[in-house]
């Protein structure tokens, strides 16, 4: 008995694609586009030290906290409402905070775009599962999208760095309202609505838990990953994770939890999710300390620094949109192994070359682990949400990115810490003793308090405490980028060893159809032909 095919998409999926993935650059570049503003901003509206924090990482804290909760919420009452009311929502507060005259009312309108960001990235994600039924045609829907979020982190600062050059600070908030309102017009047109039936009543208390236990761990890894360790950073990990496991334990007792805890029995979903979280980690620890490296050891600008990123995200992009081809004929599992395979000699191309100062070296490196990672993430993301029944997309979506939140905040903090503690044992040893105790103290905290004594220091004190501060940072590096490569490793080998069931898409009916409608055409007069010969000889 033949099995039916998935129906193909067509031309009006095709388009939706398109819409869905606009939004998701924007939310991109809104991670940190914002940081270029901050000079402007704060001359502006005058903020706090605290203030000026909160404008910048309210966003991302309040994306993360509510990935979950909005992933399920979007399927009880329709994944596409909740990202048309969520775009709706995401372009008002934009205009807010594009002309709020007080900090106060800009951390506000911050926070309800991270609040309306958490329903678009879990909505897009599971409306396009949705869309996109047939394997070879879901991976390519997956891996384009995964293509406009690098994107748009690419572009991010140099958008808005442009921007700035001829505008006031709150014009950086103004790139994502055209982009809503075309979604708002579009949407209803071109998107299909996707719901499950909701049986009891919304679990308000587990979302609640979820949003605690995630905001404490993400807020105390980037504590710990801008001031290195600490007791009250390890006092909001230790809280976030107790309130996960009373999470946990919740969900097991309630009808209808937030979080299907069954969907960790599938291997694809459960495997999936911790390469995914491994490898962001990795990646999100070296890009930092790679971007400060260059600044601060090679001396680059902020904007050539972010520049000489540029091949890495050229070179990923294209590696992401080349993975939906090579799973037609090898087992994703391969694919992802290989790719994490290539980025962890990426990591330790770093290793082994951060002691040479030298650019090409750092260029090339770095662009190796980039161009190794990003298909894969694509690849786990598709595996993790497809691996979900249909219903349950939406929260599929959510905790994917909620992992990706979690290894992203986790790998600047853990990664940063190791390279903070080298950084500040080695400046100890190698520091000029002429140095007063107040810019000791100063040049041990970062890299960058360093150099900024080195500013107001004689000629000869300051080169030797800028030769010191290179060559720790540059120590620090060399063993955060060795541990990446480590867990760039274990990720490689946990995909193969846990995601080796999963088929090449050429396996279902379906896929084999992506390889051309000529094709496809000829298979059926074949088939007919042999069944009206069955039917001749019976």
């Amino acid at each position: 008995m033949s099995r039916e095919a998935p129906a193909r998409a067509g031309r009006r999926e095709w388009i939706g694609l398109g819409v869905l993935a606009l939004p998701t650059m924007v939310l991109s570049m809104d991670l940190s586009v914002l940081h270029l503003a901050a000079p402007s901003l704060s001359a502006d509206l005058a903020p706090s030290g605290a203030q000026l924090l909160w404008i910048l990482d309210v966003y991302g804290f309040l994306v993360a906290g509510f990935l979950m909760t909005m992933g399920t919420l979007g399927d009880r009452i329709g994944r596409r409402r909740l990202l048309l009311f969520g775009a709706a929502a995401f372009a008002v507060a934009s205009a807010v905070a594009a002309c709020a005259p007080t900090a106060e009312l800009l951390i506000l309108a911050r926070a309800l775009l991270g609040i309306a960001g958490s329903t678009v990235m879990p909505s897009t994600l599971a409306l396009l599962s949705g869309m996109f039924r047939d394997p070879a045609q879901r991976t390519f829907a997956f891996a384009f999208w995964m293509t406009c979020f690098t994107a748009g982190e690419a572009i991010g600062p140099l958008v808005g760095g442009a921007l700035l050059q001829h505008f006031w600070w709150g014009s950086v908030f103004l790139i994502g309202v055209p982009v809503m309102m075309l979604l708002l017009v579009t949407g209803p047109l071109l998107l299909p609505e996707q719901r499950e039936p909701a049986t009891g009543r919304f679990d308000l208390v587990g979302a609640l838990l979820s949003l605690a236990a995630v905001l404490s761990v993400v807020y105390g890894a980037k504590r710990m990953a801008v001031s290195g360790p600490s007791l009250t950073a390890t006092a909001w990990i230790a809280g976030g994770l107790a309130v996960g496991v009373v999470f946990l334990r919740q969900q097991r007792r309630v009808e209808e939890p937030l979080m299907d805890v069954g969907l960790f029995r599938h291997r694809a979903f459960s495997a999936g999710l911790a390469t995914q979280t491994l490898a962001v980690a990795a990646m999100a620890g070296s890009q930092l300390l790679v971007l400060q490296y260059l600044q601060a050891v090679l001396g680059l600008s902020p904007l050539a620094a972010g520049l000489w990123t540029v091949p890495s995200v050229l070179c990923g992009i294209g590696a992401t949109l080349l993975a939906p081809r090579l799973v037609r004929r090898v087992r994703p599992a391969l694919v992802i192994s290989a790719g994490l395979g290539m980025a962890a000699v990426g990591a330790a191309l770093i290793a082994s070359t951060v002691t040479r100062e030298s650019l090409a070296w750092t260029v090339i490196s770095f662009t190796v682990l980039y161009t190794g990672v990003t298909p894969t993430l694509a690849l786990t993301t598709e595996a993790i949400v497809g691996s979900a029944p249909a219903e349950r997309a939406g929260l599929a979506s959510g905790i994917s990115q909620s992992g990706a939140e979690l290894g992203l905040a986790g790998g600047m903090a853990f990664f940063g810490t190791v390279a903070m503690v080298v950084y500040q044992d080695r400046l100890s040893e190698d520091m000029p003793d002429r140095l007063s105790a107040s810019a000791r103290d100063e040049a041990h905290e970062t890299v960058g308090g360093a150099l900024d004594v080195v500013d107001r220091l004689p000629d000869e004190l300051g080169t030797a405490l800028r030769e010191a501060a290179r060559h720790a940072f540059a120590g620090g590096l060399q063993l955060a980028a060795a541990l990446s490569a480590v867990g760039l490793a274990l990720a490689a080998s946990l995909s193969v060893l846990f995601l080796r069931g999963m088929p090449a898409t050429q396996d279902s009916p379906a896929a084999e159809e992506a390889h051309g409608t000529e094709a496809g055409a000829e298979t059926t007069v074949q088939e007919a032909a042999r069944a009206q010969s069955g039917e001749g000889g019976g």
